[in-house]
């Protein structure tokens, strides 16, 4: 996106003003045994202007980007805020400010392949399962990229320009068993460009010998049984608890319309194990998946002390929301496309890592499972949540037994919570989905494996 000078648009005497310039740029491309199916470059972007006066908003936006578009949304945005303001009838109401400024475009320094090269690379990949697992029914290989570049100004003297890219490759096998389909996939990629993540077919060859190795898991699979048991819940499964169940229940706009997360601050709400922290941008002195160092309302980012030692301790805010609540900012407003109003969303949304070992943790259950791969689930505000789960092991006196199929699990989280028993010492990261929040989002989560009591679906 090609910069443009924005201080001149907002002038000093303005009622708080945001103008945002914003583009985002996908690449999409995907491959069903061996044919390209998909191949698909689009880029949109324009401008938004928000003013804020005497507690309410006006909003404008354009999908022209020059200097009269951007006088013009700024002159209507002031005029709806003028108009709402009169009728809403608040008297004066002041945001709090955090006044950030800074440059965190994360473009690639590598040579930027072409489409061709990229679509060689899948061909390559395929040609190796076609070869090594030729009783496959069908596989898939998909390659997508997302950049969001962003160039915001406010009237509080903040000014941001990023670029967050994230490139991913998923790899689906299925096979048919006994008149039975079954299927496994892998996400691989994260921050950066196509050239950042992805240097030689070679090093996906691993990712695809585990995935059918687990397809053939998959052949002697047995029901779960239905009921609560202790598990151990994977890292991938305990990051989407902490960003569906959990998370959504601490922003603080759905606390203030009504998430019952609002009667627990302060309060004890898990076991004394885990921590929960809503990150910025840098975890142990690396990049989170999806780093934010100044969110869309100019704000510094801060990492966001959710739950710390099983208490309830803040909710994530924007700048209406800490001044509604009358606590700190914590920088989590976040829009999608140029012509969305910035949301309080997650960022990098995790539990802190103990200092148990996963083999002592699979050791220390006598009848119960160890669930590992998350398909789609669903919480509401109650923090009641339902997840779908892929991939699970039975654990019988300690050691992994069969896998077990597809099934669910249910519960609600801050009652699960409170029976973390053990906290494994790894960390690992998840950043593949979008969050549908009104509109969506790229976010991360993740942390360590959790050994909790949970309902599970199943067949007796």
């Amino acid at each position: 996106m090609k910069a443009m000078s924005l201080s001149q648009f907002l002038q000093p005497g303005m009622d708080y003003t945001e103008l945002k310039i914003q583009e985002n740029r996908s690449i999409s491309m995907a491959m069903i045994d061996g044919t390209l199916i998909q191949n698909n470059v689009s880029a949109g972007g324009g401008l938004l202007s928000r003013t804020f006066k005497n507690g309410v908003w006006g909003l404008a936006s354009s999908p022209i980007i020059n200097p009269d578009s951007m006088k013009e949304v700024i002159r209507k945005a002031a005029a709806n805020a003028e108009y709402l303001s009169i009728r809403a009838n608040k008297g004066k109401v002041l945001l709090p400010s955090n006044t950030a400024s800074g440059d965190y475009q994360y473009f690639t320094r590598k040579t930027l392949w072409t489409s061709q090269q990229k679509s060689d690379f899948l061909k390559e990949l395929d040609a190796y399962i076609v070869a090594k697992y030729p009783d496959l029914t069908t596989r898939t290989l998909s390659y997508s990229q997302l950049e969001m570049d962003k160039h915001i100004i406010n009237t509080e003297n903040s000014e941001l320009h990023s670029m967050t890219p994230r490139s991913f490759i998923a790899i689906v096998l299925n096979i048919t068993h006994n008149g039975e389909p079954l299927q496994h996939h892998e996400v691989v990629g994260g921050l950066g460009q196509f050239e950042d993540n992805f240097s030689d077919p070679k090093d996906l060859f691993a990712s695809i010998d585990s995935i059918y190795q687990i397809l053939m898991d998959k052949k002697n699979a047995v029901f779960a049984q239905p009921g609560t048991f202790d598990v151990v819940l994977d890292s991938k499964l305990a990051g989407i608890l902490a960003h569906e169940a959990i998370g959504h229940t601490t922003e603080a706009d759905l606390v203030i319309n009504g998430s019952i997360a609002g009667d627990y601050l302060n309060q004890v709400v898990a076991s004394p194990l885990v921590t929960m922290i809503d990150i910025a941008h840098t975890w142990d002195g690396i990049l989170c998946p999806v780093p934010v160092f100044i969110d869309d309302e100019g704000t510094t980012a801060e990492d966001c002390m959710i739950i710390e030692n099983g208490v309830l301790k803040n909710f994530m805010q924007n700048k209406e929301s800490a001044e509604r609540l009358g606590q700190p900012l914590t920088g989590n407003a976040r829009a999608f496309s140029f012509s969305d109003e910035p949301l309080i969303r997650m960022r990098n949304t995790i539990v802190v890592p103990g200092q148990d070992k996963l083999s002592e943790m699979i050791a220390s259950i006598e009848n119960g499972y160890y669930l590992i791969t998350p398909s789609n689930g669903q919480a509401d505000m109650t923090s009641e949540f339902m997840f779908g789960v892929t991939l699970g092991y039975e654990i019988k006196n300690g050691k992994l037994g069969s896998p077990i199929k597809e099934t669910t699990i249910s519960g609600v989280a801050f009652d699960l919570l409170k029976t973390v028993s053990m906290v494994s010492d790894d960390m690992n990261w998840t950043s593949s989905g979008m969050c549908g929040k009104k509109q969506p989002i790229p976010v991360g989560m993740g942390g360590p494996a959790l050994k909790c009591k949970v309902n599970v679906g199943g067949k007796k």
